[in-house]
């Protein structure tokens, strides 16, 4: 783990429109808005945030993580209940893994309430709309740090 903490925070589909798709199930942050709590809550660790429409580059982005960051912070986004191959490339990886989401998934549609990407994470934090991420981040960092004492 690099001596600062970088954190992978990776957004799947859709969540470029935050702030106008569906405001009153995802909030009035932008993805932007949301990138600025990220760093915020990061203090001196370096923050890595990416978006992506594309299941691929998505699996791309969660394997690079696997030898550039202390942890990884990931709303899947449609991608939570669909992709295997999503699941797939966060089981490769070793460090600490935070499902985030806006909303909470097992409020929602019943094809909402199953998580592939759960099976794989170290934790999950979900419905605190935009706070989801800075809970993520500091869970992020927390579980960073324990593997490193340990």
């Amino acid at each position: 783990m690099p001596e600062t903490p970088v954190l992978y925070v990776l957004n799947g589909p859709n969540l470029n429109l935050l702030g106008e798709r569906e405001p009153d199930i995802y909030g009035h942050d932008t993805l932007a808005d949301i990138q600025a709590r990220c760093e915020r809550a990061a203090g001196d660790a370096t923050v890595v945030f990416r978006q992506t429409n594309h299941e691929g580059v998505l699996i791309d982005w969660v394997q690079e993580a696997r030898t550039e960051a202390s942890a990884l912070i990931i709303n899947p986004a449609a991608y939570t209940h669909t992709s295997i191959a999503l699941l797939d490339a966060l089981k490769a990886l070793s460090i600490p893994i935070v499902e985030c989401h806006l909303s909470d998934p097992s409020r929602r549609e019943a094809f909402r309430h199953h998580s592939y990407v759960a099976l794989a994470a170290t934790k999950t934090i979900a419905g605190h709309g935009a706070r989801s991420y800075e809970l993520a981040v500091q869970a992020a960092l927390e579980l960073a740090q324990e593997r490193v004492v340990a």
